[in-house]
């Protein structure tokens, strides 16, 4: 794996859950000493609509002034460092490809999706699956700085050596303990001691970093 660069990807839209999730990514930028991008994708128009505007660049100028200005305002309040990217084309698709441009070492992004939901929304969702970095997705409104818990959720089966250690890396940063979750669909006995042994590893392994961690197992048999 490519080693990544001290650079934090946020997408702002200027929504307030967008700009929420901005000021949950400074503590992070200040733990890891990172610079902090704000990128705004301008969504991919049909060529109908286009014909409506006479110059589309004159919709990227305004976007441009209000994002530096932005960038502005937020690095003085703050004593980080900004830059500004704008795009356009398919929200997630642009996210992704941003962050593999500027090889970004955390994207944070916020989710609007359903209020009484527990899933997040449809850009976030698509982000998280093919992007070339962590993803933290933020939604609501209360939150606090940093992170004294993280689930991690991993599937046994496969190689998850990536995926404990990002986790480790974040909780190392803000002295959090690791929450390991595994489903098993199964109730075989010698799988299921088989993928205990295999947690028990990856447990280790996390303490042995220095890491607090419990681990636990979920069995979800098929009817």
């Amino acid at each position: 794996m490519l080693n990544k660069s001290n650079k934090i990807l946020v997408p702002v839209d200027f929504s307030e859950q967008s700009l929420i999730a901005l000021s949950q990514s400074y503590n992070l930028a200040k733990k890891i000493n990172a610079e902090l991008v704000l990128l705004y994708v301008i969504e991919e128009l049909n060529p109908m609509v286009k014909r409506l505007y006479k110059e589309l660049n004159e919709i990227k100028g305004a976007v441009e002034n209000n994002l530096k200005n932005l960038a502005e305002e937020k690095s003085k309040e703050t004593g980080l460092v900004f830059s500004v990217e704008i795009e356009e084309g398919k929200i997630y698709n642009k996210i992704v490809e941003v962050a593999e441009k500027i090889n970004a070492r955390f994207i944070v992004m916020g989710t609007k999706g359903n209020e009484n939901s527990k899933f997040i929304g449809s850009n976030a969702n698509k982000v998280v699956k093919t992007a070339p970095c962590p993803v933290i997705t933020i939604k609501g409104q209360q939150h606090k700085k940093g992170c004294d818990k993280i689930v991690l959720p991993l599937d046994l089966t496969k190689e998850t050596s990536d995926k404990v250690n990002q986790a480790i890396e974040i909780a190392e940063l803000f002295t959090a303990e690791i929450f390991i979750v595994s489903v098993l669909q199964t109730g075989k006995e010698e799988i299921v001691n088989k993928l205990k042994d295999q947690l028990l590893i990856v447990r280790q392994y996390i303490e042995n970093r220095g890491v607090k961690c419990t681990a636990e197992i979920v069995k979800i048999l098929k009817s």
